[in-house]
């Protein structure tokens, strides 16, 4: 039982990231002492029996088919959207000025453009003591929360490069089939804003640094794909019968750039390298991350979460890399949740997630990344796609 004041949420979209979000939801008030009383109040979805059958497995009290009817309803004080990029922009701008508190998930829009407009609409809403958030979740990560405090402590001295790659494989199937992320008109683009804006945003992050400059080269290796077939996780098997029709992707399959960082405010900028693809056969999520520093180095791979690599040149010249095993009371989230050695798992970044979001409301306080920060990974994804159109021509952020 609790005494905090609700915090009545409705949620747009209930596949891959509904999910997520509502097992967060759920569960952050249980592991964590909030501000605010997370309630699941609305589900909203197109489908009628999709979004009844959907609040019934994921814990929603109740439903809506047309997401404008959440922002009339007077017990929902946050919109969480978890919807394709191209709906972003006009839902969160409506929800903000209805007064409504917003989650948005990644990349916060399609464009530029879009984005300044909704980062426009939170920092007036902020004004009035309405917040908004950006779902970069990865943040959350205790061990990747964990390279952050080290680069803040100077652990690593002066930042020197920064490695980023984000590898998976579902769909090095040229047979799998088409969905809204291979659709530009829905995504925005492919595996550059689907998961190369997470390593953007997570260099930029842990590092302090913003990306200044890129040059880079977009791939596309499967130009038509099935439109009908069977959906397993986010690819499947698409219908490869003789008249099955196809249509045509629209996204990038693979991108990669170089970067010049900005340097912060206490050092020259760094030199990054980074790669984001779904056709890596044999990497199911590998997100990664290295920085190289003038005193040490650290590295992430998100395939083992829970272990954050560390080299200090000063204390083990000889000895290389060690494990650090993010499990200990003293790192960030950790002591929340299991004994010393018993790791987390995929879903307890969007807890961690929910857990800042609510405590940043309660004290109302602007969340982190704000609709600013993402705008400003937004604004890196399109001199990415500028630098790719121009034969990697250097391309300012």
């Amino acid at each position: 039982m609790t005494t905090a004041k609700p915090l009545r949420v409705g949620m747009v979209g209930y596949a891959f990231m509904g999910a997520a979000h509502s097992h967060a939801w759920r569960t952050a008030p249980r592991f964590f002492e909030l501000p605010l009383d997370p309630q699941l109040t609305a589900l909203c979805g197109r489908n009628d029996d999709g979004v009844r059958a959907a609040a019934g497995k994921l814990g929603w009290g109740s439903v809506e088919t047309d997401w404008r009817r959440l922002l009339e309803r007077d017990d929902i004080d946050l919109i969480d959207i978890c919807t394709p990029g191209n709906t972003h922009a006009e839902i969160a701008i409506a929800a903000l000025e209805a007064g409504k508190h917003v989650l948005c998930e990644k990349p916060l829009a399609n464009s530029v453009a879009e984005a300044e407009r909704m980062t426009e609409a939170a920092q007036a809403a902020a004004e009035r003591g309405v917040f908004s958030m950006c779902g970069f979740s990865y943040r959350r990560t205790p061990a990747l929360a964990l390279a952050k405090r080290m680069v803040e402590q100077g652990r690593l001295g002066n930042i020197r490069h920064v490695r980023a790659q984000y590898l998976q494989d579902w769909l090095s199937d040229e047979n799998a089939p088409m969905t809204w992320r291979l659709d530009k008109s829905k995504s925005g683009s492919g595996s550059l804003g689907d998961i190369g804006a997470h390593s953007i945003d997570a260099a930029q992050w842990v590092t302090g640094q913003h990306i200044s400059g890129v040059s880079a080269l977009l791939e596309t290796f499967v130009h038509e794909r099935p439109l009908a077939g069977d959906l397993v996780g986010l690819g499947g098997h698409g219908d490869v019968g003789a008249d099955a029709p196809r249509g045509t992707v629209t996204v990038d399959d693979a991108a990669i750039f170089t970067a010049r960082f900005d340097g912060g405010a206490t050092s020259a900028g760094a030199v990054g390298v980074f790669e984001a693809t779904r056709f890596a056969l044999g990497r199911k999520n590998a997100m990664r991350v290295e920085v190289n520093g003038t005193k040490a180095s650290l590295a992430f791979d998100f395939e083992e979460m829970n272990v954050l690599s560390f080299y200090d040149a000063a204390e083990s010249p000889d000895a290389g890399f060690r494990r650090i095993f993010v499990t200990e009371p003293e790192h960030p989230y950790a002591g929340n949740w299991w004994p010393t050695g018993h790791g987390l798992g995929y879903e307890h970044g969007f807890t961690h997630q929910v857990v800042d979001l609510v405590t940043a409301i309660g004290a109302g306080e602007q969340p982190s990344p704000s609709f600013a920060d993402a705008l400003q990974v937004q604004k890196v994804l399109a001199a990415v796609e500028g630098s790719a159109a121009e034969s990697s021509r250097w391309q300012k952020v």
